[in-house]
């Protein structure tokens, strides 16, 4: 059975920091390429971060280029994002996934505000 812990999130002031972690079971995680998604309401999912199998540099959206830090442990089928200097924009569900996943939980909320 497929599943996908987020945790990590809270409520944040701006420019305060979190740690996401993603615990995954079920498939083979150091075969997947691996994202971080941030879902709001009204809006689609938004790839976040993403980690690549054969070490290119991990993919970032715009919006968090030089503030997030994904990574990932083999070992532990763990899936980390480091998120520094939060903006208030950085609000939303975060979830983690390989590219063929299809099911969504709640995931973890970050509020990020004064």
């Amino acid at each position: 059975q497929v599943e996908f812990v987020d945790s990590g999130g809270g409520l944040v002031q701006p420019w305060e920091s979190l740690r996401l972690s993603c615990a995954t079971s079920g498939f083979a995680f150091n075969n997947n390429v691996m994202s971080w998604y941030r879902q709001t309401p009204g809006k689609e999912r938004e790839l976040v971060a993403r980690m690549f199998l054969d070490g290119s540099p991990p993919y970032y959206a715009d919006s968090v280029k030089g503030r997030f830090t994904i990574s990932r442990d083999n070992a532990k089928s763990m899936l980390y994002l480091q998120m520094n200097a939060l903006k208030p924009e950085d609000t939303g569900a975060y979830l983690c996934g390989p590219l063929w996943r299809t099911f969504w939980g709640q995931g973890t909320l970050v509020t990020v505000s004064l």
